[in-house]
């Protein structure tokens, strides 16, 4: 990991024990990543917006009507609120912008992208008690209620429509190419959701070569997840090779030949190719 203050060292702590709990708390990792895009406010309590935005959730939740029963119940219940009361909902100008992938804004300003929209509901939703689970389909995020085999979905972008299973299918294929029959909406884990969550902060990111702080720090909170893709390290010592950190990165590319050398010895040595000439840049 890079130098870091005091604040952000104890925040990424807390993110990776929150991350290796037996039931990690989605929101509240979706909220320490949100923390790592704004300075934190002097003299606060709540420095990052994190325990004010879990309030929030909490005045969401009460607002909805007690005794909600069934799959159908509880979506057509949360569309109502959160959609058509509060207006949460995405359009695709909220794609280019950062504040879209943070919760806290995302929040306030009652628009983001479909997984962040999707947190939302799923918090807001099992504070009330309601049977809910996110659903990651490629290209999009939507949520389901009740047993995933009853495929009742609802897409928190869109406002809250309703979605059959079919319509699940048929989105994901359209994404992939694959049959509709081969793709079957699942239900997606928290870890699951925060690895995806940062993924596109780093698409964001790559798409703006001045951004490097972000893409970094998004590669490594990705980093102390339990699972991740052990690309990831490489990727993270080019970035640091990128930002003018040599040494560090060619360190770090020594140290990921290691790990891929027992399987992919020309792949290793390529890699340590690329070290020295981090090294060389120093010259």
């Amino acid at each position: 990991m890079s130098a870091e203050d005091p604040a952000t060292a104890a925040r990424r702590r807390r993110f990776a024990e929150e991350a290796r709990a037996e039931r990690p708390d989605l929101a509240l990792l979706c909220l320490l990543v949100g923390a790592e895009t704004s300075p934190p406010v002097p003299g606060d309590t709540d420095p990052y917006g994190v325990d004010a935005a879990q309030i929030e959730l909490d005045r969401l939740a009460g607002l909805l009507p007690y005794g909600a029963r069934g799959a159908r119940g509880w979506a057509s219940a949360l569309a109502e609120l959160l959609g058509e009361r509060c207006g949460f909902a995405g359009s695709s100008a909220d794609y280019p912008r950062l504040e879209s992938s943070v919760l806290q804004q995302v929040l306030r300003r009652r628009r983001g992208l479909p997984i962040l929209l999707s947190v939302v509901w799923i918090e807001v939703a099992r504070r009330a008690g309601a049977p809910v689970y996110g659903v990651a389909l490629p290209g999009h995020y939507v949520v389901g209620f009740g047993d995933p085999a009853e495929r009742v979905l609802a897409d928190p972008f869109a406002g809250g429509a309703p979605l059959s299973g079919r319509d699940a299918q048929l989105m994901a294929a359209g994404a992939t190419g694959a049959p509709p029959e081969a793709m079957l909406p699942v239900p997606a884990g928290p870890l699951e959701t925060v690895l995806r969550i940062l993924n596109n902060v780093r698409a964001w990111a790559a798409a703006r070569p001045e951004r490097t702080d972000v893409a970094l720090w998004a590669l490594e909170l990705s980093l102390l997840l339990p699972s991740h893709p052990a690309r990831l390290r490489f990727e993270r010592a080019q970035l640091l090779v990128q930002r003018g950190e040599f040494l560090r990165g060619a360190a770090e590319m020594d140290e990921y030949a290691g790990i891929v050398e027992g399987v992919e010895p020309t792949a290793a040595e390529a890699i340590r190719h690329r070290a020295r000439a981090a090294r060389a840049l120093l010259n």
